[in-house]
Formats: structure tokens, sequence, C-alpha cells
């Protein structure tokens, strides 16, 4: 961290102070996710924060979401866990073709949290940094019209953006079929400009060769060129965290 990075740093533990938060619990690599994501600003960075702690504190009060609180959308068996890409980001691949848009948006929105949350736990080597990131990969193929959810995208996203900054290093997506094209110009405009730049869509041979580079043959499934099984989120039983 040059020293620009660190007096920024600084500045935000005062506004934090100011706003009555506590640090304690967090290391600085925590810290600079939010001011990455407020363009380095402390004091907006503060409150990012701080509306953070309070979402996480109402929202997920165990401090994590259980299996049983989201059943129907693990039922489902449309996330996979795939374990670290070449560069140790932990991967998680979305089959849309198993998924249908949400009656209970409560639920759904608890699923979110608990898939955001175990996708970065397994990233997570003894004890959780604070800046480990994730790859995505939606993947389109065989999707109909029943399973089309901008809605479910949009509050992916939206969780992402203001809930776990910084967190996403890329989402591929795979098969766009041509109907879906108008679908993600219309989930796009809900996408912060960062957000957007970290998405990929593979269109063609030379972009699927580096989306498998990229991530890796060792935890891809076959279907996508790599040697890997899917694995279910589900399936994936994570160590406890060190403190």
């Amino acid at each position: 961290m040059d020293k620009t990075q660190q007096l920024k740093l600084t500045q935000m533990k005062t506004c934090l102070q100011k706003l009555g938060s506590s640090t304690e619990k967090y290391g600085d690599p925590t810290l600079e996710r939010f001011l990455i994501a407020r363009s380095m600003d402390p004091n907006k960075a503060a409150k990012m924060f701080v509306s953070w702690q309070k979402w996480r504190a109402s929202f997920v009060p165990l401090g994590f979401i259980p299996d049983s609180q989201v059943t129907d959308q693990l039922d489902a068996r449309k996330v996979f866990l795939q374990g670290l890409s070449n560069d140790g980001s932990p991967v998680v691949i979305v089959k849309a073709s198993k998924h249908y848009p949400a009656k209970d948006q409560p639920q759904f929105k608890k699923f979110v949290v608990h898939l955001l949350d175990k996708v970065i736990a397994s990233g997570v080597k003894g004890t959780e940094i604070g800046n480990e990131k994730l790859i995505a990969v939606l993947d389109l193929d065989q999707i109909a019209y029943k399973n089309v959810d901008a809605r479910g995208l949009i509050t992916g996203f939206q969780f992402l953006q203001a809930y776990y900054p910084e967190r996403l290093k890329k989402c591929y997506i795979l098969s766009m079929p041509w109907f879906f094209v108008s679908v993600w110009k219309m989930v796009s405009r809900f996408l912060e400009k960062a957000t957007l730049e970290k998405v990929v869509i593979v269109t063609n041979e030379e972009e699927k060769q580096q989306f498998i580079r990229e991530v890796g043959e060792d935890v891809l499934p076959e279907e996508y060129g790599g040697l890997a099984k899917f694995v279910a989120v589900q399936d994936v039983v994570l160590p406890p965290l060190e403190d």
C-alpha cells in the first residue's frame, strides 16, 4: 500500500470513529475494499461500511444463513462450487436452465447471501484476510423464457455492489441466446461501471480458450473444456474459519 492509500485509510478510520463504528474485528484489507468501491473517498467509504454493518446485523443475525433457511433454492441443484481458480479465487457456476424466478423474494435474497458468504469462505485459507475475490460463471445454455429472471440477476449484482464491494473478480457469461441480449441490456443499467467492466460475455472459441486458461482446467467441468466434475454448493463442507 502506498502512502496516499495509507492516508486515505487513516482518514476513513477517523470518519468511522465519528460515526460510532467499531473496526476492531476487521483488518485493513476489508476497509480497503470499501475505499476502492467509493473511489478512495474516506467519508463515502465510511458511510458505506457503516450501512453494511447495520445491514449485516439485521439481515444475517447468526453471522451466516443456514442451509435450512434456503432449502427451496438449494433443492434445484443449480449452483456449483468448483474449488480455486489458477490465481486462487473460488469459482462458482450457476446453471440458469435449472433456475426459476422466485415466488418468495425475501427467501431468494437470503439465498444470495448464503451463496456469496459460502463462496467467499471457500476461498479463505485458514484466517480470512478480507480481500478475497470470487469468479462467477453464469451458464445460459438451454435456458427458456421460463428461466429468465432479470429481477433475480439485478438482486444478485446489487447485493454484490452494496454489501460485497470488490469481492467480484470476474463474471463470465456463457452461451447467451439471442433473446437474452435485451434482458442483459436492461440488467446492465443497474450495474455500476466497475461491475460491468468485470463481466465477460464469452462468444467465440478464442474467448472460450481464454476463459479456460484464466479459470483453470482443474476446476472447470468437462462440458466447459475442463477436467472436473460438477460439485453442488450444498455438497461442499467447509472447515470453520480461524479467528
